[in-house]
């Protein structure tokens, strides 16, 4: 079983191995394949808002010490070649075998993985890839593929899905298990590209749903279906979002 984790919301001072002490004692080293979050400035992230640094210079060295790789949110569902070849850089910063790029437009998609081809490419849960011709269809463009938190209650699903190596589930979940829109993601999108965080959405105050804070799936039952790679959000108490 390997995890990736959650650094949204951490403080660059705070460092990465206090941060894993205290929410992720229980998960041994050698099972978390990977921490994700925002390194530097990015016109490319999606997902969240970026409003500064998670993972440090120092977190890295401290994780590639530990044998942990780092994944990277470039989910804006907007991209162009321009905004691409301005954004080498980074692209090129953290290119290192085992590092990871989490990708909602398949153009970026594409173009990473002929420049980079040492990343592994993955579909974005943004993606909303829920049903078998779905899953068959991002095969032919990425890695890996991250399914809606959703789909951990869809046996059926989860049964016909082929090559189930190459999925990634939620080992755990938040709002958007029982969001009816996700608008927010279309909204953070924006909101990176331009910096106005007027654009921010949330559907919580626009339609009813259950909030029921975070929850956790049962790993044992879902590995027994065949899947072994899971990605887990950070409790952050207080919040209106799971996450």
């Amino acid at each position: 079983m390997q995890f990736t984790i959650s650094a949204r919301g951490k403080p660059p001072a705070r460092p990465i191995h206090q941060l894993i002490k205290q929410n992720f004692s229980h998960i041994p080293i050698e099972q978390i394949e990977s921490f994700f979050g925002f390194t530097e400035p990015c016109t490319l992230y999606g997902g969240r808002v970026f409003a500064g640094t998670e993972l440090s210079r120092y977190d890295l060295r401290s994780l590639y010490k530990m044998g942990i790789n780092l994944r990277m949110p470039l989910t804006n569902h907007h991209a162009t070649a321009k905004e691409y070849q301005e954004n080498l850089p980074y692209l090129e910063k953290h290119y290192r075998p085992g590092n990871s790029v989490i990708i909602t437009n398949d153009k970026l998609a594409k173009w990473i993985k002929a420049d980079f081809p040492e990343y592994r490419v993955e579909a974005s849960v943004i993606k909303n890839i829920n049903n078998l011709k779905k899953v068959e269809k991002a095969y032919k463009i990425y890695d890996t593929v991250i399914l809606p938190m959703e789909s951990n209650e869809d046996e059926k699903f989860l049964l016909s899905i082929p090559e189930k190596e190459r999925i990634m589930l939620f080992g755990n979940a938040g709002c958007a298990m029982t969001c009816p829109s996700k608008i927010c993601y279309t909204a953070v999108s924006k909101v990176n590209k331009t910096g106005d965080t007027s654009l921010w959405q949330c559907s919580q105050s626009i339609k009813p749903r259950d909030i029921l804070g975070m929850m956790d799936f049962d790993l044992g039952y879902l590995q027994g279906l065949g899947f072994h790679r899971f990605k887990l959000l950070r409790s952050r108490p207080g919040q209106m979002t799971g996450f």
